[in-house]
């Protein structure tokens, strides 16, 4: 399942790469993320509430940073379980500077199983979408909100 996605905040580079990295901006934005915890290992233990349709549950899993180049990339590396099934994908995450702010650009690729897989691709592709949209509108949202400081 491939996700892909430009979204642009009216914020610098900088501020936009700190705070797609900052556990409580994210665990504010992620869509019905009941906990998100930056590990001694540099990898973010989540707690997420999640489904399509009659399919819902909870998941647990970690999400990682790799391949980091600060502040204008890095890849994203996510696997997860819970009741539903499992989730593993990745993410190039890029951010690059335009005159409105700056540009963040998403390429990601997933793979689910379990009961989740059996909604079909056809339901999986939009709600994942609309996930990360709504990821991003709110993370927009609040660095546009908090300023340029």
């Amino acid at each position: 399942m491939k996700l892909d996605g430009n979204y642009t905040i009216a914020a610098p580079r900088e501020r936009v790469y700190e705070k797609l990295r900052d556990p409580a901006y994210l665990k504010e934005c992620i869509p019905n993320c009941e906990s998100l915890e930056l590990q001694s290992d540099g990898r973010y233990l989540a707690r997420i509430k999640a489904g399509v349709g009659a399919v819902r549950g909870t998941f647990t899993g970690h999400v990682e940073i790799a391949d980091e180049i600060a502040p204008s990339s890095y890849r994203l590396l996510i696997e997860g379980a819970g009741g539903p099934g499992f989730i593993k994908g990745e993410a190039a995450v890029s951010l690059s500077v335009v005159p409105e702010g700056t540009n963040v650009a998403v390429a990601g690729d997933g793979q689910v199983g379990g009961m989740i897989a059996g909604v079909g691709q056809r339901v999986l592709l939009p709600a994942g979408r609309m996930m990360m949209n709504k990821f991003f509108v709110d993370m927009k949202t609040k660095i546009e909100a908090a300023g340029a400081g």
